[in-house]
């Protein structure tokens, strides 16, 4: 070999190495006690400071519970709403905790279901949400107002939340898809003279149903039905067979796009609820879910490095490393196009007080695709970004 060959070998080894060690300074320079990891596609460490400690994770839970939900239900998964006509032409309507039955599915679901009955009047409405467990709460879900706060529950619309507007006395509907109901105005009135946005129904199963009946009927009205009787709930009767199961429009890899770009934990939630119920059977527990999930991470050797206490990141008891969650988007990378921001990018947020992460793939100039974790012990939202940028033209 030549003098030249071997300053140029010597050169593309040691380049690679200059440019890593920039890197290195400048996210030392940017946040010396932030947790930063970076990998190639083959699994070599390009970046790692502070990445044995373990951090929490906030949404970016969320990754781990879509990579999880990937495995154990599929991305064909539809939810089913199982809808019953007893002889006295009552309708009971059996929750199976669909995420997304929102006005739009409502729409899709009324037509089918009126003609399924029939248009002889309809002499009630009975919920049944014994698929989830009444005293079931989720870790880090507080009874707030707050949309984030939603409960989750086997039955309800639109997240469980309502969007209104109120001035004064008046309380009209924020979405033009969505009717108002009396419950919807009564909630919103009870939080204050003037306000608009979407809020959380708060944490009583009972109003939760009751605005899901609402907003079935107003549906259901619209689509020609005639409803005489009162919104009511119980089980439904042994032995009645469904005249209309309603398969959700949205199969689960179309959902998981609009949970890793929107960050609702409702819709994280009633999907890690669905894993546990889907293999263990019903009702769903968080029990059932967070044995199926630990069996899935103990398969690849993440039981020590990603503990979950439920699958959105609202609880501080979820608990990563930056390892784990390394591993976990080089197992998901077959899936990583629903990892797709508005803006194209592939990754997720996450924020609790105190708490900044960011994680997902990014294209760098030298590297190719790597996978990336960012965790800061703070409120600077825009320093991840900033350590990200200084990944994707720096390696």
């Amino acid at each position: 070999m030549s003098v030249w060959s071997r300053l140029i070998v010597l050169a593309m080894v040691l380049l690679p190495a200059q440019a890593w060690a920039g890197v290195k300074e400048n996210v030392a320079a940017l946040a010396p006690s932030g947790l930063v990891f970076v990998i190639d596609g083959t699994g070599k460490e390009l970046v790692a400071q502070n990445a044995e400690e373990p951090f929490v994770p906030a949404s970016v839970t969320k990754i781990v519970t879509a990579w999880i939900a990937m495995q154990v239900l599929g991305g064909d998964y539809r939810f089913q709403t199982r809808f019953y006509l007893d002889d006295a032409r009552v309708l009971y309507v059996r929750g199976g905790g669909d995420p997304f039955l929102i006005s739009e599915e409502l729409a899709l679901l009324a037509p089918q279901l009126v003609a399924a009955v029939g248009r002889k009047p309809i002499a009630g409405i009975v919920l049944d949400a014994s698929y989830y467990p009444a005293n079931l709460r989720i870790p880090g879900i507080e009874d707030s107002t707050e949309s984030y706060d939603a409960l989750n529950t086997a039955l309800s619309v639109n997240f469980n939340t309502i969007a209104a507007v109120r001035k004064g006395d008046t309380v009209v509907a924020a979405e033009p898809q969505t009717p108002i109901t009396p419950l919807a105005i009564s909630q919103f009135r009870a939080r204050g003279p003037v306000g608009r946005g979407r809020i959380s129904l708060g944490q009583d199963p009972a109003v939760s149903l009751q605005y899901a009946g609402e907003l079935l009927a107003a549906f259901l009205v619209r689509a020609g039905a005639k409803i005489e009787g009162t919104i009511s709930t119980g089980a439904v009767p042994e032995g009645l067979a469904p005249v209309y199961v309603h398969q959700q429009s949205r199969a689960l890899s179309q959902i998981l796009v609009e949970l890793l770009r929107g960050s609702n934990n409702y819709v994280a939630n009633q999907i890690f609820l669905e894993m546990g119920g889907h293999r263990l059977g019903g009702p769903v527990s968080l029990e059932k879910s967070l044995t199926v999930a630990n069996e899935i991470l103990a398969q690849h050797g993440l039981t020590d490095s990603i503990r979950l206490e439920e699958g959105s990141g609202v609880s501080r008891g979820n608990s990563f490393t930056a390892r784990g969650l390394a591993k976990v988007l080089d197992l998901f990378a077959s899936h990583a196009t629903l990892l797709r921001g508005k803006d194209g990018a592939a990754h997720k947020t996450g924020t609790l007080d105190g708490v900044r992460t960011l994680a997902g793939y990014a294209n760098t100039a030298k590297s190719g695709k790597v996978r990336f974790v960012i965790s800061l012990k703070s409120n600077n939202g825009a320093m991840r970004f900033q350590l990200l940028k200084a990944i994707e033209t720096g390696l």
